[in-house]
């Protein structure tokens, strides 16, 4: 089958032609039909992330139709369209014993991070990994939900959403779209930062009640103005430069929350004195849970929340959806169909 593999940091990623995956006990195989591309398979090729870990296939937000099952797999999934939960915990720690698979202390498998992801034309993952998706979902429109939406229902349930808050979303993308959605469905106001304008609109489509323009600067303060002083109760952090985080550290409120979901190269540096009279709290948020997965499904097949697709492409084509995101050009997501 063909597949698009990564091959180390600083490297190109190369389609080749590799063995199709046989499913094993327990498993299933999923011809696919739909993968998005994300911020992350950037981190990968910048280096940024390096798990040590290559020849390896990318792509974490993967749909598709269920070709065959192994052993073990008793009932009739062959034909059904499912999206792909990325994480395999090892189901006997802590955090797997509560559902937390995003946190497992023996990650069994993560696919398009350490085992072979959804860029080719087939995976294999354990029958309970694939999510059924209702009829009426487009698998363009599906792709997007493996992490853009499932990400964006994590961190808001990590941020403790609350009706009548501020919500900052400093950086817009994908998961922000999600992000912007799910604090409006809080009943959150929302402020959204970008230096693209045609980004701007979009979260303003989705919901978001003012927008600022990260080129502009002063940031923190306009932030400051629109809540009269307040600042933002939630923050969620999608670009996380010396920049952006110190405006972000300046535009929290008392008992505020800031969220880091994007990184960069540089490191978070703040005076304790900062979060300590304002009792700030800083968390980071990592992926999503199985259960999040499901949610994230149905928040979009019943129009609560909507994905955003830039662009669709041959699996062949990936290299324009990596160049185009790399750019800053894309509205949403770039999805590859094999």
């Amino acid at each position: 089958m063909r597949a698009v593999r990564y091959h180390g940091p600083k490297l190109p990623l190369r389609l080749e032609v590799v063995p199709q995956p046989e499913p094993g006990p327990g498993e299933i195989l999923v011809k696919v039909t739909a993968a998005g591309i994300c911020h992350t398979e950037l981190h990968f090729l910048s280096g940024l992330l390096n798990l040590g870990i290559n020849p390896l296939t990318l792509g974490h937000e993967v749909v598709g139709k269920v070709d065959k099952v192994g052993p073990g797999v008793t009932a009739p999934r062959v034909g059904e369209r499912v999206i792909i939960y990325y994480y395999v915990g090892c189901g006997r720690c802590a955090h797997c014993l509560v559902g937390d698979e995003n946190l497992c202390d023996a990650i069994q498998a993560e696919y398009g991070f350490v085992t072979d992801g959804g860029f080719a034309e087939y995976v294999k993952v354990p029958a309970r990994n694939a999510v059924r998706l209702p009829d009426g979902l487009s698998d363009e429109a599906a792709a997007p939900i493996g992490c853009g939406v499932t990400t964006a229902v994590h961190a808001s349930a990590l941020a403790r959403l609350k009706a009548g808050e501020v919500v900052l979303v400093y950086g817009v993308g994908a998961v922000s779209y999600g992000l912007i959605q799910m604090a409006v469905l809080a009943g959150a106001e929302v402020i959204a930062v970008s230096r693209t304008t045609a980004k701007l609109a979009k979260a303003r489509q989705l919901g978001a009640a003012h927008t600022i323009g990260a080129t502009e600067g002063k940031v923190a303060e306009r932030v400051r103005e629109l809540t009269h002083g307040h600042g933002a109760d939630v923050i969620f952090e999608m670009v996380a430069t010396k920049e952006t985080m110190a405006a972000c550290t300046q535009a929290i409120a008392k008992r505020g929350r800031l969220v880091f979901i994007g990184y960069s190269e540089d490191s978070y540096t703040v005076h304790p004195i900062q979060l300590v009279i304002t009792e700030a709290s800083v968390m980071g948020s990592v992926g999503n849970t199985l259960g999040e997965l499901v949610r994230a499904v149905d928040l979009v097949a019943s129009g609560k929340v909507q994905t955003v697709v830039d662009r669709v492409l041959p699996l062949e084509n990936f290299q324009q959806g990596i160049d185009a995101l790399a750019k800053g050009e894309l509205i949403g997501r770039v999805v590859l169909k094999p």
